[in-house]
């Protein structure tokens, strides 16, 4: 049953998976990118899983009392401990099949948070999760901001962006002052067996992680961006395109670390201008040329330094300018 099961997660996105784990009529803001990175991120796991959600958008939009959108086992847990609970599933999983109690097949156990819910109030137990080895796969969602309580900064929040608890104004031109936390380069640090970033926008290049996530023995890390159109204030119909902005800019760009080793997963042949990703943002409508020339630095420095670490552990990727 076990090996039946892994032959499935492993077969190639071309067979791209009709069921719905997630049922439609939830209650998600036209346009939402996180809700359809979830919708694909279950598709490519399959119904033989378990996932703990901490407060957030999608807890929100999938289970006003007393619905549900979730076909999978579901769990709600407090904000700060998605990881702590994915992490008690998972042991206890284990030790009913040892005892014969349940089945012993494979249930991939799944955690996941926002960027508040991981980067934020979630670190210490996420951190935990890492450092014990549990076999499980944690997915950040990340619209980059507490976009479910009024699009509050997180520490995912990028450089220049006004949000309620950060607005640009006189005694604050940028609007958000520091630099969006690299989780996925924190949880690399951890030396975990898999860590990737992912985007719904190159929907086959999220599927593939999460079942290379799925795969691997031990805790796997997916920081996947999510456009979220009410917080960065930007028409329903633009959120994968900005997306692809976001990729092909620099600004998120998309690559793998596998058992230590660096990979892109895309290389643009160049670069977009930051601008073409900010232009159109309400959220970045106040920055001057300045803050721009400073974001446009920020991330070539950034890119440079990502091509030197695949570089450096062995990865050679090629040039590519479609889909992956």
């Amino acid at each position: 049953m076990a090996e039946e099961k892994k032959k499935r997660i492993l077969k190639p996105i071309k067979d791209f998976p009709l069921d719905e784990y997630i049922a439609s009529g939830h209650r998600a803001c036209q346009g939402c990118a996180e809700v359809l990175a979830v919708r694909h991120v279950l598709k490519a796991i399959g119904p033989d899983m378990v996932l703990a959600m901490a407060t957030g958008c999608m807890e929100i939009i999938s289970s006003p009392y007393p619905f549900t959108s979730w076909n999978v086992p579901w769990i709600h847990v407090a904000f700060e401990n998605a990881a702590a609970v994915g992490s008690g599933v998972e042991a206890g999983l284990k030790a009913l099949r040892r005892k014969g109690r349940i089945p012993d097949k494979n249930v991939t156990v799944v955690a996941m948070g926002g960027d508040g819910g991981t980067s934020d109030i979630g670190f210490q137990a996420l951190s935990g999760m890492f450092e014990r080895g549990h076999k499980m796969i944690y997915v950040c969602v990340d619209n980059e901001a507490y976009m479910n309580t009024g699009v509050q900064r997180s520490s995912s929040t990028p450089f220049g962006a006004s949000t309620t608890t950060s607005p640009a104004g006189k005694a604050r031109p940028s609007g958000q002052n520091t630099w969006k936390k690299d989780m996925t380069a924190i949880a690399a640090a951890h030396n975990i067996p898999y860590a990737a970033t992912a985007c719904p926008s190159y929907y086959s290049d999220l599927m593939r992680k999460v079942r290379r996530a799925a795969e691997v023995e031990g805790p796997a890390y997916l920081h996947v961006l999510s456009v979220c159109p009410t917080g960065w204030r930007v028409p329903p119909q633009t959120s994968i395109k900005y997306g692809a902005l976001a990729v092909d800019s620099g600004v998120f760009p998309l690559y793998e670390v596998d058992h230590g080793v660096w990979k892109l997963s895309r290389k643009p042949k160049n670069l977009k201008p930051v601008t073409e990703y900010l232009k159109g943002q309400g959220r970045f409508r106040h920055l001057d040329e300045g803050m721009i020339a400073l974001i446009q630095e920020r991330v070539i420095a950034n890119w440079e330094r990502l091509l030197k670490l695949c570089e450096a552990t062995g990865d050679k990727p090629a040039q590519s300018g479609s889909e992956s």
